[in-house]
């Protein structure tokens, strides 16, 4: 599985303002809504539940937040540079500026294992990240997603 069978271009965003985490999971949920009809509510609920596990901020300013969305038919990922960090209390203690969102059909069994790696595993290559940060806009983003 690869990171472009995940996301479409219009599930990046290159500038999302938010103030701290819990605006930030209740913008994902909203917009995740909009794209997939399931409820914003559930969707909140899921991620809010999944968090309480423990942080899926994994370092070096990044965030991979999941959970699994009864009535989701595929998966659904959608990408977030933030304007601005925020504490995500992450692994690393270190602020965040980039999320990737990504709701898991309940039937997804072990796939959703290779999802997260998919997308977690290109994460560990620095140049990578750095030139996530830099991309001029959602379009140069999801190129860039898409190509890991």
């Amino acid at each position: 599985m690869r990171i472009a069978d995940l996301i479409a271009p219009a599930h990046v965003l290159a500038a999302l303002r938010v103030q701290d985490k819990p605006q930030l999971l209740a913008e994902l949920a909203r917009r995740s809504a909009a794209a997939t009809g399931i409820d914003a509510g559930a969707i909140l609920t899921a991620l809010q539940t999944r968090e309480k596990l423990g942080s899926t901020g994994l370092g070096q300013g990044f965030a991979l937040p999941h959970a699994r969305i009864d009535g989701l038919t595929a998966f659904f990922g959608l990408f977030a540079r933030l304007a601005r960090p925020i504490d995500f209390e992450a692994i690393d203690g270190q602020p965040v500026d980039l999320v990737f969102l990504l709701l898991i059909p309940p039937d997804a069994n072990s796939q959703h294992v290779a999802a997260l790696a998919a997308i977690a595993r290109p994460i560990r290559d620095r140049l990578f990240v750095r030139e996530l940060r830099q991309a001029k806009g959602a379009a140069e983003l999801h190129n860039r997603l898409a190509s890991a």
